[in-house]
């Protein structure tokens, strides 16, 4: 009897993830955890954030491919693709933005 209810819970389960809707092969990037201080940041470490922030940047805009894909194939609703599109290009434009006013920082300890 306890086999029988772990397939029948496996069962659910796997039903579930069948039941997912196709967008959730579409992964938004997580973002750089963290940003350098540009006061104390070292040229290294201004770099490295730079080269993190690009391919993060490359990363969102392959997530945006993917909606526009899935959007096209009629998977996700056209209010659902502005909605994921717009909080994904926010976030985006927020990791930029710190980093940006970061690099003004570095660059004033170094005129």
């Amino acid at each position: 009897m306890k086999a029988l209810h772990t397939v029948l819970r496996v069962a659910a389960i796997g039903a579930l993830l069948a039941a997912a809707p196709a967008w959730a092969s579409c992964r938004l990037p997580a973002a750089p955890s963290k940003i350098p201080d540009g006061a104390r940041a070292s040229a290294q470490q201004m770099l490295t954030a730079m080269q993190t922030i690009q391919e993060y940047n490359r990363d969102v805009h392959t997530y945006l491919k993917c909606l526009d894909f899935e959007a096209r194939e009629n998977r996700l609703s056209p209010s659902r693709q502005v909605t994921l599109h717009n909080a994904a290009l926010r976030k985006l434009m927020q990791i930029a933005t710190t980093f940006n006013h970061q690099v003004q920082i570095f660059k004033s300890r170094h005129d």
